[in-house]
Order: structure tokens, then C-alpha cells, then sequence
């Protein structure tokens, strides 16, 4: 269990990070035009560029701060947060009628239940 929570908690790790850089260096408008990125050009610029760096702050939160024994604490508190921002991703995307993404969301989102439930609960990094 604790190596699947690993697992799930570096795979989401990477897509914060991913998704938090991408953010942050690639133009709005650029943003805009890509696939899934449509919601971006009806936001501010510093509205998605702080998107990103909450989701770079996420990897950090989900990885380092357990593998660094820095609060590792954090690993579930971070997933939580994660859940919120994939609800209002959800929310976001299901008005733009973006279905898919509203799935991908999900699954997201599910890792996302997985790790704060695992670290939480029966793997906790304080027991």
C-alpha cells in the first residue's frame, strides 16, 4: 500500500508540476488556443499564471515534503487541496461542455481521494 500511495502521489506530483509550468511560461492566449485550454482566454493572465504556481507549490506538497521529512503532513493536505481545484476544474470544464476533460478531471481527482485516504488514514506518515 505505502508503495502505491508513492506511486499515485509521483504521478500526480508530475502532472501538477507539468500543468503549474506550463501555466506559468506559456502565454494565455497561447494557452487559450490549445486543446482544453479554452477556459485560460476567458480568465486574467495573473489568475492562470497563479494557477500555476499553486500547482508547482502541489508537487512540492505531494512529493518533497514526505521524501525530504518536511512536513510530511502536507502529502494528504495537499491532496485535499487537490480535490478542491479538480472539483472547480470539473465545474469549469462541464459549463464549457468539455466532457472528456470533465472525466480526465475525475480521474484526477480520484488519485487525488487515494493519497489523502492512504495517508490519512491506514499508511499515515505520523503513525
Amino acid at each position: 500500500m505505502n508503495l502505491a500511495l508513492w506511486i499515485a502521489a509521483g504521478l500526480l506530483g508530475t502532472l501538477a508540476l507539468a500543468a503549474g509550468i506550463t501555466k506559468i511560461f506559456v502565454p494565455r492566449q497561447t494557452l487559450a488556443a490549445a486543446h482544453g485550454g479554452g477556459w485560460t482566454g476567458d480568465a486574467s493572465t495573473a489568475f492562470v499564471k497563479g494557477l500555476g504556481v499553486l500547482e508547482v507549490l502541489a508537487a512540492a506538497g505531494l512529493v518533497l515534503s514526505a521524501a525530504l521529512d518536511i512536513a510530511p503532513v502536507l502529502v494528504p493536505v495537499t491532496a485535499v487541496c487537490w480535490i478542491l481545484l479538480m472539483i472547480g476544474a470539473m465545474i469549469t470544464h462541464g459549463r464549457r461542455g468539455e466532457s472528456a476533460l470533465v472525466a480526465l478531471n475525475l480521474a484526477y481527482l480520484a488519485l487525488a481521494v487515494f493519497i489523502a485516504w492512504g495517508r490519512f488514514g491506514p499508511e499515515s506518515f505520523t503513525g
